[in-house]
């Protein structure tokens, strides 16, 4: 089996090829391809590389699925018997991948 743990947007994820996945907001357009080259661990089989900080040369290559954001979250803040209430949304924005290439 082979996979691969990569680093984008400040958060790691173990991907093979053939996985979607959810990243922090890339600037790519949706269709195209992107390369990741901060690779953290490469293995195969047996055989495993691992990266001080990066493995040299590896690269996982993704193809960009669409843009969106993701549902929303609600922050409540509450203080009782303050009459303080305050009601906040967010919507984060995402990259969705294709891994094609470990």
């Amino acid at each position: 089996m082979k996979f691969a743990v990569i680093e984008t947007g400040g958060k790691q994820y173990r991907v093979s090829a053939g996985d979607k996945l959810k990243v922090e907001k890339l600037a790519a357009e949706a269709g195209g391809n992107v390369s990741f080259k901060n690779v953290l661990l490469m293995v195969d089989g047996d055989k495993a590389d691992i990266g001080t900080p990066h493995v040299k040369g590896a690269t996982v290559e993704a193809k960009v699925l669409r843009d969106a954001r993701a549902r929303k979250v609600i922050v409540f803040k509450y203080h009782s018997k303050a009459r303080y209430r305050k009601k906040k949304g967010h919507r984060q924005h995402f990259t969705e991948v294709l891994i094609e290439k470990v």
